[in-house]
């Protein structure tokens, strides 16, 4: 398969892009960044990211591995379709319950994902929980602790930023946005830099505070931007699915990016998902939902 070029307006939605359009996740993608996204200057000359991506090519067995299959499965008098016999009586007890383990947890991942939960109980402990009042005073203290931490470090990066700090007093959080020439730096893959300099603000700011509340970064209004995109994957990984009539795994994704995915397709009629591996390598499986009439083994 040819490279095929694909622009967006940063190298991950790139990637995303073309996971999409070629049908294949990212671990099956072969690509070259051309060029970076860049903001320009007061909106003029911005430029967006481009990559050359193709499809990985299937590896093909080499032709000594095929004789040394064919001469060990002649050695065990298999039978050349490769179909697998029945266990043994001894290893009969362990391959049923392996199988029982298999489809016990499944069932579970059926049920709900592990992310919907913890988001449902998170939902639910905020609504519990009394809203808090914070004071003119204690609220600009927030403030001043997060803009010292950022500026410090922004200054050792020797990069322009300004920090522009909100107050939500609805929902208790402090929604700190960031403005400059090159954001694309502060975003990095997938949001990962961004990810972290988000969870080293809240530590910083809770550090002396009884009262925990919560920070939001965001720049470029990368956050939406990055939700859009994942549900239009979700979509898109969807129909395929149904078409094919087979799962498809994801990329890895932090917490928050599989439960957009989870959400976008909760109401789907015809596929699931559920969320397999450990982290930092956890990722969403979109797979074709049971038929309710086929019997439940």
């Amino acid at each position: 398969m040819e490279f095929r070029e694909f622009s967006a307006e940063s190298v991950s939605d790139a990637i995303t892009k073309a996971c999409v359009e070629l049908e294949a996740s990212s671990d099956r993608l072969e690509y070259t960044i051309v060029q970076e996204a860049s903001s320009g200057f007061l909106g003029f000359g911005r430029k967006p990211a481009i990559i050359r991506a193709r499809k990985k090519e299937e590896e093909v067995i080499p032709e000594p591995v095929i004789e040394h299959i064919e001469h060990v499965r002649e050695e065990r008098q298999e039978p050349a379709n490769f179909r697998r016999e029945a266990p043994k009586r001894e290893n009969r007890e362990n391959y049923k319950r392996e199988n029982y383990h298999k489809k016990e947890n499944r069932r579970n991942f059926d049920k709900e994902s592990h992310e919907e939960k913890t988001h449902n109980m998170e939902k639910e402990l905020q609504q519990e929980l009394p809203k808090k009042d914070r004071s003119p005073e204690e609220v600009e203290a927030l403030k001043n602790s997060a803009r010292e931490f950022l500026t410090g470090v922004f200054r050792a990066m020797e990069l322009p930023v300004n920090i522009e700090i909100v107050y939500n007093k609805e929902n208790d959080n402090l929604e700190i946005d960031f403005s400059g020439e090159d954001m694309g730096i502060l975003i990095g893959k997938r949001g990962q830099t961004l990810d972290s300099l988000q969870y080293l603000t809240s530590l910083v700011v809770n550090k002396e505070e009884g009262d925990y509340i919560r920070v939001k970064l965001d720049t470029e209004n990368y956050r939406k931007r990055r939700k859009e995109t994942l549900e239009n994957l979700a979509r898109n990984i969807a129909f395929k699915v149904r078409k094919t009539r087979k799962p498809v795994s994801l990329e890895p994704m932090n917490p928050y990016e599989r439960r957009i995915i989870h959400s976008a397709l909760q109401g789907n009629r015809y596929v699931e998902t559920y969320s397999e591996g450990n982290e930092p390598y956890r990722h969403v499986v979109v797979t074709l939902k049971r038929s309710p009439k086929a019997p439940r083994e």
